[in-house]
């Protein structure tokens, strides 16, 4: 498998530091408010990178952290700490905004089919380890106090930089964050921070510098370490986190242990929303929730999002999002319809599907740096085909079983549940049947605009319909 690798600037042979398995670190998200749908196109990505880790052959030891503190609104270490201000806006503890947050971050997760990661730690679980972090780093000499914490003094780090690939005096000299009296450079960072004298913080905690809480970065050092060990193989992120985050996080692992902090630095580009970039503070954006109630299924924002290289920018719409939840139902039909010919259909075949060269040409999208749209062009390439030979009954039972296995192949990868969806029987209600029958005495008697209304009321009932050479199919909706 080839991965682009930030680290290298180049796309680069996958190697991984254990044959059979591979270790993966997934910046989480910070649990103060909802996953928005930028959020969820880089989980969304790491899922199928997992997945195709999978799909060819390895193990995959996945850990994803929880960020319940530390995180403050401004990347110059200032401003309120999110979840903090959430607590106080709604006059609730921190503990139960972050349970809420978490409780429903897991439960989008499960909507959008995301295979969990082994670990999802929460940062405040690991504070005793964090400090400890800092210790080394004070002891080697990395650090210095400031009134109002403990920092990392980056021109020590002769590599800070190497991960954007701007030297120390050039992110100097474009920082957009404010150089304080006492920071000695305006890229160093707060691996501790003290609590505010004058303010009485829900999450804080004693350690050797003072009363307070973890600069934000820490965590993800600490957890990566302790669940994945020291290098790991990948670690994966948004595109906004290469200059600071995660820039920070290798000054601070690779300082403390002299060791490389990860092989693999994957990192996937924005989401944005009618081509404007998403912003909580503009409120321009969606959550899954919102998305279905506007009618739409999580799978189809999944496959929405499998349709675009992880690298480039993604523009949603919902114009976009009508033709991947289309694609989806296409999909779901046409397996449908080939697991009805397996258990039913004639031993007699015509077919001119075959089987090997679509896995091959899926795989081998996969594995040329995670090219998701090529291996849907597969999938749908597939769909258009099995469609023409049923419609043309050149398929037989035994063929339609292995076109079958080809999906739930393919599946393993593009995670939309398609054995549990072709699984799924329903009966057709009576009311439905009567609505179709209709139609097809208006089509017969040419009278379209009467037909094209009666199919928009089976619509509203849930139900859609496709016109094919051996009469009309009738199928659940996908909602």
């Amino acid at each position: 498998m080839k991965l682009y690798n930030t680290l290298s600037n180049k796309k680069e042979e996958f190697k991984s530091i254990n044959p059979d398995q591979v270790t993966m670190y997934n910046c989480g998200p910070t649990v103060y408010d909802y996953a928005h749908i930028g959020n969820w196109r880089s989980f969304l990505v790491a899922d199928f990178l997992k997945r195709t880790l999978e799909y060819i052959g390895y193990d995959v030891k996945q850990v994803m952290n929880l960020t319940d503190v530390g995180h403050l609104t401004s990347d110059a270490d200032q401003g309120q700490d999110k979840v903090e201000k959430r607590a106080r806006q709604e006059r609730k503890t921190a503990s139960q905004i972050t349970d809420f947050y978490i409780n429903a971050f897991k439960k989008d997760q499960q909507r959008l089919n995301i295979s969990l990661p082994e670990k999802m730690p929460r940062a405040t679980q690991h504070i005793e380890e964090m400090v400890s972090l800092v210790k080394i780093l004070e002891k080697k000499g990395y650090t210095y106090k400031t009134s109002d914490g403990i920092y990392f003094d980056t021109a020590k780090f002769k590599n800070y930089g190497k991960l954007s690939g701007q030297k120390l005096e050039e992110k100097k000299a474009g920082a957009r964050i404010e150089l304080s009296e006492e920071k000695r450079n305006p890229t160093d960072f707060a691996v501790w921070k003290f609590s505010p004298k004058n303010e009485k913080r829900q999450q804080e905690w004693d350690s050797p510098w003072g009363v307070g809480f973890p600069g934000w970065h820490i965590e993800c050092s600490v957890l990566s370490t302790k669940y994945l060990g020291q290098p790991f193989d990948i670690h994966t992120g948004g595109v906004d986190h290469i200059g600071v985050h995660h820039e920070n996080e290798i000054a601070q692992s690779e300082a403390a242990y002299d060791k490389l902090m990860a092989n693999y630095w994957f990192h996937i580009n924005f989401l944005k929303i009618n081509s404007e970039k998403i912003s909580k503070s503009e409120k321009n954006f969606y959550t899954i929730g919102e998305l279905e109630q506007k009618g739409y299924h999580p799978l189809a924002f999944r496959l929405l999002i499998f349709s675009a290289h992880y690298r480039k920018e993604q523009n949603f719409t919902f114009e976009s999002l009508e033709q991947a939840q289309s694609n989806l139902e296409k999909i779901y039909r046409t397996v449908q319809k080939i697991r009805q010919i397996a258990e039913t259909g004639e031993e007699k075949s015509n077919s001119g599907i075959k089987i090997k060269n679509y896995k091959k040409e899926f795989r081998q999208a996969l594995k040329d740096d995670l090219n998701t749209p090529e291996a849907l062009a597969v999938v749908l390439n597939l769909v258009r085909e099995v469609n023409k030979e049923v419609n043309d009954q050149k398929i037989s039972s035994s063929k339609a079983q292995e076109i079958y296995q080809l999906f739930i192949n393919m599946d393993q990868v593009l995670g939309i549940k398609i054995n549990e969806k072709a699984s799924q029987t329903e009966e057709i209600p009576e009311m439905i049947k009567k609505l179709v029958t209709k139609r097809e005495k208006l089509r017969k008697s040419k009278n379209w605009s009467e037909a094209d209304q009666v199919r928009q009321k089976i619509r509203r009932h849930g139900y859609e319909i496709e016109d094919t050479d051996q009469g009309t199919q009738v199928y659940p909706a996908n909602n």
